[in-house]
């Protein structure tokens, strides 16, 4: 299992789930992109490269689906996966660079729900497990 939603009572909680960080910030990418659409019908027409930095892992990760929701709403980019993820340990803090394949937002896309932002509310990262709150 990749991801699962968890209760929450007026925003969407998701756990993600992994055997490297790296595997488990891929899920949770795709666990934010599951809350507002289905990412298996995003078609792989767009690559972009991210690269964020964070004093800590949970700063990192949440640096990381920050990313995505700009890329969202500045260029319309809807995610459909993540490859060539890499965190690594720089300065003080951590460093992620990856490649997100996607799409375009455009009429064939139903977008069920829109994410306002990501938040560190019940935030957790864990060796095999990464669990995130984001504001709907």
């Amino acid at each position: 299992m990749k991801y699962e939603f968890l209760e929450h009572l007026s925003d969407a909680k998701f756990r993600a789930y992994g055997k490297s960080f790296e595997e488990c910030f891929a899920n949770a990418a795709e666990a934010m992109t599951k809350v507002m659409t289905d990412p298996e019908k995003i078609e792989e027409k767009l690559t972009k490269s991210v690269q964020v930095s964070g004093t800590d892992l949970k700063q990192l990760l949440y640096s990381f689906l920050e990313e995505l929701l700009f890329l969202l709403d500045t260029q319309n980019f809807i995610l459909h996966k993540v490859t060539d993820i890499k965190i690594v340990p720089k300065g003080r803090g951590y460093f992620l660079s990856a490649t997100l394949s996607g799409d375009s937002v455009d009429d064939k896309y139903e977008m069920e729900t829109g994410i306002k932002a990501v938040t560190y509310m019940d935030m957790e990262v864990k060796e095999n497990y990464v669990q995130v709150v984001v504001d709907i």
